[in-house]
């Protein structure tokens, strides 16, 4: 871990305390990671057995829609797995609530899955190095806890299709995944690369395993699902 990844991690552990603490301010003001949304769930979740809970799966909308039951529903319970998804999250947002929705839930391991809305600018101008930061301080924060970190590549897309004015992301998709993969190997966590199954010749997302040119279907999470299957295996 570089001395830019540790000096991240630390400038945001006081706005993490904060916000966790609470101040005199409207909800709206201090909920702008969305912390509030799955609370009730983890008040719950934290009582499941520990194999119930063994991994988190933080990320976006592709990792929401993966723990739908219009999609693969059974995957996750079967499995022991838990989604803390939502839609349109950058990795500046997931950071913000790593703590409440992967570390107070003591999993085993932590799957993320993370980068589309930072590529498509949902949160202003694409920075590699802040993304490749918030990747990096979720990953210390986990090693710290003792759960095991695994980052799954960004999915393909061609056209992030609800803000066309960043044109085709698949050079800013293929670099961060280039990125992650480096990271992984040497940090010592595992990467799973979803590309083989999803990608197309065009290395969009194959349009039969996809809702949209962004979102897999339920075809696309069925090919997924061995692969995340084989790198958990161990958990």
């Amino acid at each position: 871990m570089n001395r830019r990844h540790l000096l991240a991690t630390a400038a945001l552990l006081p706005m993490l305390a904060v916000t966790q603490a609470g101040a005199a301010e409207p909800v709206q003001a201090l909920d702008w990671a969305n912390r509030a949304r799955y609370a009730a769930a983890n008040n719950t979740d934290k009582a499941l057995p520990a194999d119930k809970r063994r991994v988190v799966f933080m990320g976006d909308s592709i990792t929401e829609n993966w723990a739908r039951s219009e999609y693969d529903g059974a995957f996750f319970p079967a499995n022991g797995f838990i989604g803390r998804g939502i839609s349109g999250q950058t990795t500046s947002q997931m950071l913000l609530r790593f703590t409440p929705d992967v570390l107070s839930l003591t999993p085993r391991a932590v799957h993320i899955l993370a980068g589309t809305n930072d590529v498509a600018e949902n949160g202003g101008t694409y920075d590699p190095a802040l993304t490749q930061d918030n990747l990096a301080a979720m990953a210390l924060l986990a090693r710290a806890a003792g759960i095991k970190v695994f980052i799954g590549s960004v999915p393909p897309a061609r056209d992030v299709y609800w803000r066309k004015s960043v044109g085709d992301p698949t050079a800013r998709i293929v670099a961060l995944n280039g990125w992650i993969a480096g990271f992984c190997r040497d940090q010592g966590h595992v990467y799973v690369d979803y590309w083989p199954v999803l990608a197309d010749a065009g290395q969009g997302l194959k349009a039969e395993l996809g809702l949209d040119p962004v979102h897999p279907n339920r075809a696309g999470y069925l090919a997924m699902g061995p692969l995340a299957l084989k790198a958990l295996s161990g958990v």
